[in-house]
């Protein structure tokens, strides 16, 4: 498959060294009978490290290279690399935040999600490197990709993107060392070189739970939380979230009951709320007023009642005089 090369021009960096060439896992103990970090990621991904060209690599390790192994490959320079699985708490805060960004979208439909396996192709000069360049074929978990981004995204026959994404998603990947040194180091750096604007890595133990945007230095900067704990978006404006709630994973109508994600979580469940707090409380309001009008009813009744006993009285009164005058 044909791809289109893009290449960015920016300041010259630091060689770096290839992933899959470097790599370092830490093995476990000699004598506890257990496959080492190395030899697990091996029997999942039995081509993790090896070298290919672009081309090999669109063509035979881009999608399902095994026939009969579910593994994924990224292309970091010429290396292999496995995509790492995800546990479950990892999958749970992964699936909490694609609904936050899956909200905010639906109001505000400005940018598309790049996400499934599908591969980002980037590249930058580095004249520092062999090939004069940095290149990759990354498989962000999750990219946003605004509609006026100069490589668009969503056309029916794109499976892979060739462009910068504008926000880049990772869930940290922490089995070993390596992956995690990957998602905090390497690939952080990779994403400010390509011009990645902000760049989230999302971890539940809340070791390396980071967001960064992209200074004017061309490095990353760490987005502070406010005094609420609250992150803000530069990139989509709006897009706002508490730290603490990543952690906790509230659910969607909780949040939309939160001034801070009303605007573009359910916001039509506050019009819905508000209209029924409306109408009950004209229902109050009625039935305040049919208990005024039957407490009014009542006296009135019970004025009629005394009025009339009176007259039944004064008559009886009467009667008895004329009685006694004949």
């Amino acid at each position: 498959m044909a791809r289109k090369e893009i290449v960015h021009n920016i300041r010259q960096r630091p060689a770096e060294t290839a992933q899959g060439n470097g790599e370092t896992l830490s093995d476990g103990p000699v004598d506890s009978g257990a496959p080492s970090q190395i030899e697990r990621v091996k029997n999942r991904a039995p081509a993790h490290g090896h070298r290919v060209t672009l081309e090999e690599y669109w063509e035979k390790w881009y999608e399902r290279p095994h026939p009969h192994i579910d593994v994924s490959y990224e292309w970091n320079n010429g290396i292999l690399e496995a995509k790492p699985l995800p546990n479950f708490a990892q999958t749970e805060q992964y699936r909490w935040f694609f609904r936050l960004l899956s909200c905010y979208l639906e109001v505000n439909p400005i940018a598309k999600i790049l996400c499934l396996e599908t591969g980002a192709y980037m590249s930058v000069r580095d004249e520092n490197l062999p090939s004069r360049k940095w290149e990759v074929v990354f498989k962000p978990d999750i990219g946003i990709i605004l509609d006026d981004n100069p490589a668009p995204w969503g056309a029916d026959d794109q499976r892979s993107y060739i462009g910068v994404c504008d926000i880049i998603v990772e869930e940290l990947s922490d089995s070993t060392s390596a992956e995690i040194k990957r998602d905090t180091e390497e690939k952080k750096d990779g994403y400010a070189r390509a011009g990645v604007k902000e760049y989230f890595i999302l971890d539940p133990k809340d070791r390396h739970l980071h967001f960064f945007r992209l200074g004017v230095a061309g490095s990353y900067e760490e987005i502070e939380p406010d005094e609420e704990g609250v992150i803000r978006s530069q990139v989509l404006p709006g897009f706002q979230f508490r730290r603490e709630d990543l952690l906790r994973e509230p659910m969607l109508v909780e949040l939309a009951r939160d001034d801070v994600y009303a605007n573009y979580v359910i916001p039509e469940l506050q019009v819905v709320e508000t209209r029924v707090e409306k109408a009950e409380e004209r229902a109050d309001a009625e039935a305040q007023r049919a208990d005024a009008e039957a407490q009014r009813a009542d006296a009135e009744a019970a004025a009629r009642r005394v009025a009339e006993e009176e007259a039944q009285a004064l008559k009886a009164e009467l009667a008895r005089l004329r009685q006694q005058r004949s």
